[in-house]
Order: C-alpha cells, then sequence, then structure tokens
C-alpha cells in the first residue's frame, strides 16, 4: 500500500511538472501573458543601420520608463524598424525596450531568453527558418552592390576579381559566397566571379570604413535604403546596375525560448497585417525612405 501510494504522489509531482512546462518541455509558460504582466516588450535591433535604426543622440530616457537598466527607450532610438517595433508595442498595451545585441547572435538563434523579439530588417531564409519563427513581411527591400566613385566601375561585370565588403551574417554575405537560399524569383543576379569577401560586423561599418579611406575593397553589399542614406550624408559612392535580389524582411521570434511563443507571434502577425491594410506601414516607409517598401515587389 505504501509503495503504491508513493508512485501515485510521483505521478501527481509528474504532471505538475508538465503542466508548467512549454511546448518544449521546459520550464515556461506564455511569452505574450509575460510580457503583458511585466508591461514592455524588449526588441532586439540595430543601432548602426540608419535609416532603419540608429541612436537618437538628442532622446532623453523617460524617467518613468518600465525598460531594464541596460535597454533602450523609443526616445533614445530612432528609425523606420524602431518605430514599427514602437507601433507593435502600442498595439500590444506595453512600452517598446531595445536590445542591440551582434547580429550574427540575432540570426543564430538561441537567445538565452535575453529579449523578446527582433524588429531587426531581418530577410526571412530557409536556414534562419530552423532556429526562427517569423511573421508576416512588414516590408521589402532591394539588396544592392555599391562602390566608390573612384573606383571606375560602371557595370556588374567589371566587379569580377574585386574585393567587397558586407556585414557578417548577413544575407549579403551569403549571396556573395553562393549561399543564399532564397527562392529563385527573389534573385535577380549571381555574385561576381572569383570576388573576395571582407566582412565586417556590420555592413553600415563598410560605409563608414570607406568614408574613413579604407582601400582594401571597392564597394559593399548591402539594402538599397542604407546606400541611400549613405549618399545622401555625402558618401561618394554609386550603385552598380540594378538590385541584386529582394529580401523580405520580417519580425523574428526564438523557437527555443523557454515560453511558448504562439500566441505572441500569431499576434504579432496578426499585427503586421493590419498595419498593412489600414497604411501604417506605408506611412512610416515614405517617412522613413521617401518611397512605399511595404509591397512585394516584382522585378
Amino acid at each position: 500500500m505504501k509503495k503504491l501510494y508513493t508512485v501515485l504522489i510521483v505521478a501527481i509531482v509528474g504532471a505538475f511538472m508538465l503542466a508548467a512546462c512549454g511546448p518544449n518541455g521546459t520550464a515556461g509558460g506564455d511569452l505574450l501573458s509575460e510580457i503583458k504582466s511585466r508591461g514592455y516588450i524588449l526588441v532586439s535591433t540595430d543601432p548602426n543601420y540608419a535609416p532603419q535604426s540608429f541612436l537618437n543622440t538628442e532622446g532623453k530616457r523617460p524617467a518613468d520608463t518600465k525598460c531594464p537598466s541596460d535597454a533602450l527607450t523609443t526616445a533614445e532610438m530612432q528609425g523606420f524598424d524602431v518605430d514599427v517595433a514602437a507601433e507593435l508595442g502600442k498595439r500590444l498595451g506595453v512600452e517598446t525596450c531595445f536590445a542591440t545585441p551582434n547580429w550574427d547572435a540575432i540570426t543564430a538563434g538561441n537567445w538565452a531568453d535575453k529579449w523578446d523579439v527582433s524588429v531587426g530588417s531581418m530577410t526571412v531564409t530557409q536556414e534562419r527558418q530552423k532556429v526562427l519563427a517569423f511573421t508576416s513581411a512588414y516590408y521589402y527591400t532591394p539588396a544592392v552592390v555599391a562602390v566608390t566613385k573612384d573606383s571606375g566601375i560602371t557595370s556588374f561585370d567589371q566587379l569580377a576579381g574585386q574585393a567587397l565588403c558586407v556585414g557578417a551574417s548577413t544575407t549579403y554575405d551569403e549571396w556573395l559566397n553562393g549561399k543564399l537560399d532564397l527562392p529563385a524569383t527573389d534573385v535577380y543576379q549571381q555574385p561576381p566571379a572569383n570576388v573576395t569577401d571582407v566582412p565586417l560586423d556590420t555592413d553600415q561599418e563598410c560605409a563608414q570604413s570607406i568614408q574613413a579611406g579604407r582601400k582594401d575593397f571597392v564597394g559593399y553589399v548591402t539594402s538599397g535604403t542604407v546606400v541611400d542614406q549613405n549618399i545622401a550624408n555625402g558618401l561618394a559612392v554609386v550603385k552598380v546596375d540594378g538590385p541584386v535580389y529582394s529580401e523580405n524582411l520580417a519580425v523574428a521570434i526564438d523557437k527555443s525560448h523557454t515560453k511558448d511563443i504562439t500566441s505572441l507571434l500569431s499576434t504579432l502577425d496578426g499585427y503586421v497585417k493590419a498595419m498593412h491594410t489600414d497604411g501604417t506601414l506605408a506611412t512610416l516607409s515614405n517617412k522613413w525612405f521617401q518611397a512605399d517598401l511595404t509591397q512585394q515587389p516584382t522585378h
């Protein structure tokens, strides 16, 4: 009788443990409920990726913020991605806060619950979908090659055998190395022959290195929106021919989060679709890019 009682207690305890576990059997719960309970959503983004996201040097941290001390507030950040993230937070009824980890840590997944979502112009690829869950795309950008004006390069075929800079762990890096896993319809140009890949932490650092006088590469691969901003800021570069591929950019959540991400993913996806329908995304795109990049391109 004592043995049967012990088995029964073990079974009951086991049932409670399973009930407290997330979808992968880890202690967790619902991430959406936790975010609403704490009153803020922690979003990872790049602080050096204008006009998508960059530091607001004139912004002051609000005294009543709920953001953790090591996170940035919406007052301290600005850009298209920042505005999109802030609008998602508003629709959730919570404050939006920002974490700024390295890009390769974001795309690798296994975030260890350090932030909730990425709103950082991340291209959806098959490889990333193995570790990250994505909403519908909130906008689309053309990936382009830009070169220094003094390079003398005016056509794509002249890039053969040259060195180009890219951000590490980006789709630009994958494209240059022939490893881009996008649908064939989204890829317009194969990489130049015998090209040398020069990776830096972010692709914006490529432009900044050119500005500083670095000469070991003739140009860089990045979003057309970034190049437009670089040119507007006085960088002496030009785009080479047209786009090389199209980027479908979406909100991402780590599949290995210890809490159930199902409700959060579904809710954010619904908000993204609603923001397409009600014109919010188009308005923000025109504000930051002077163009509506929220419609899937045809090439």
